[in-house]
């Protein structure tokens, strides 16, 4: 039966405080819905092999381009085939529920053995707003064959009305009066579609051991668990103390944390809103057992880096709404002929030696033999700072200086040249342990550039409040 056969989930490092009590996640400068949704399907697949996946869905209601596919760079950048199924899924805050739906049936259908559904937002509010408003992105592998959980059902609901939007090139999220937008939309349209879902088949509130459901603040969130009928043990955690709403991503990134805690039978309740509501009913099996090795929802949040200027996080939002048609940007054709290299860290490995290095080249520089290489990833390697230096003029944004430029040996073989990011430049050594990242180096010419970092292992951040 089709369902969920691996997830996983992306949350920045760094957290800015929202109260006495609460915080939330925010994107590096670097980072964007694209790098997010990269890290959060890096999570999902794990040791799963790139080429099986049949297909890659993107939700978003930020993609870095209004015109131009995002699906198919992150598909590149994690080292999927090509000839697979693309699309993105944007313009609501439903778009990851609707994208998982959307891939159930595409895999029912036959037309894929197997779809990765990413979402992942970077939203900007305005007063008033922003306040809640997080990051953050979420995977599913949806297919058939050793599912940990299987999809049992779904119903949707469409309305249209102007409660929260964002108008085409404007930066932020504007609403109506608060009112109007819950009475006549989040309060009203989300019951009956859950009602509406539990009564098509024949369930009731108490069948349902975890409900997991968009809200678009704490107390909106428990006035609609109030409404919906369920106890407190049955509602998902919504991590707005934590995490705050991260849009497109936010309920598919509860549901990563509801199956982090699911027994076998359980049934777990999904929805998301946003012009209406989409319901998915979902049955964990005995194979939830087996899902180990995630960064996933909990780990994610417990590294973290503390932003102890709010200066900073205005200084990040400016820059990520930067005007993307200023001038410098990367050149399409070279971007073209080296899209393995740029966006999938893809080196070669000699077939005489076993010598690995990259960039790619054409003679092997251990034993000099000629054409005779096979793509090697550098992508999943972790490696050693070898050597390093600190660039207080570095072409990044004041705000980030200085900039840290890093000679990494790789595990397993191989030396290259890489920016470090989510570091603290005081910190770093010659022998610490990195691991790759892809991230945005900014846009120009109304072009995204992206390529990979290194940065310190994320467990080093376990546990500490930097």
């Amino acid at each position: 039966m089709t369902g969920i056969l691996s997830c996983g989930a992306y949350i920045p490092l760094r957290r800015l405080s929202t109260g006495p009590r609460s915080e939330k996640a925010v994107a590096n400068w670097d980072e964007d819905s694209l790098t997010m949704a990269v890290a959060a399907a890096g999570d999902c697949l794990g040791d799963i092999d790139r080429k099986s996946v049949g297909g890659l869905y993107f939700a978003s209601t930020t993609p870095p381009y209004a015109e131009k596919l995002a699906a198919t760079t992150a598909a590149w950048a994690a080292g999927m085939r090509p000839d697979i199924l693309t699309a993105d899924i944007t313009d609501s805050l439903r778009a990851g529920t609707a994208a998982l739906r959307m891939a159930a049936d595409a895999v029912k259908a036959g037309s894929a053995l197997n779809i990765l559904v990413t979402a992942s937002d970077l939203r900007m509010g305005g007063v008033g707003m922003d306040r809640d408003f997080g990051d953050g992105a979420a995977a599913f592998l949806i297919g058939e064959k050793d599912t940990i959980a299987t999809i049992e059902g779904s119903y949707s609901l469409s309305n249209e009305l102007l409660d929260v939007w964002r108008a085409s090139g404007a930066r932020n999220v504007r609403s109506w009066e608060s009112r109007f937008v819950f009475e006549e939309g989040y309060l009203k349209i989300l019951p009956r579609a859950v009602k509406s879902c539990l009564d098509k088949y024949s369930l009731a509130v108490k069948d349902i051991n975890k409900a997991v459901f968009y809200g678009p603040d704490l107390r909106r969130h428990r006035q609609m668990a109030d409404l919906l009928g369920f106890q407190p043990e049955q509602v998902q955690d919504p991590l707005f103390d934590r995490l705050g709403n991260t849009g497109t991503s936010f309920s598919l990134i509860l549901l990563v944390a509801a199956l982090e805690d699911a027994r076998p039978d359980d049934t777990i309740l999904v929805a998301g809103y946003g012009d209406g509501a989409d319901v998915l009913l979902l049955k964990v099996t005995d194979n939830i057992k087996n899902i180990n090795g995630k960064w996933g929802v909990k780990r994610s949040l417990d590294a973290k880096m503390t932003m102890q200027n709010p200066g900073d996080y205005a200084a990040y939002r400016d820059f990520a709404a930067s005007d993307p048609e200023r001038s410098g940007g990367a050149s399409a054709s070279v971007i073209a002929r080296e899209r393995d290299a740029i966006y999938a860290l893809r080196g070669v490995k000699c077939l005489a030696c076993g010598t690995v290095q990259y960039p790619p080249q054409r003679v092997c520089t251990h034993c000099r033999t000629r054409d005779n290489f096979e793509p090697y990833s550098f992508a999943d390697k972790k490696g050693k700072v070898f050597t390093f230096t600190l660039k207080h003029g570095a072409d990044i944004p004041d705000f980030a200086r200085p900039g840290v430029d890093t000679m990494v040996d790789f595990e397993g073989g191989g030396r290259a040249l890489f920016g470090m990011t989510d570091m603290i430049a005081d910190e770093v050594k010659v022998g610490m342990e990195v691991e790759m990242s892809f991230r945005t180096l900014g846009s120009g010419g109304g072009i995204r550039n992206y390529f990979w970092r290194c940065m310190p292992l994320r467990a080093s951040w376990l546990g500490k409040d930097g």
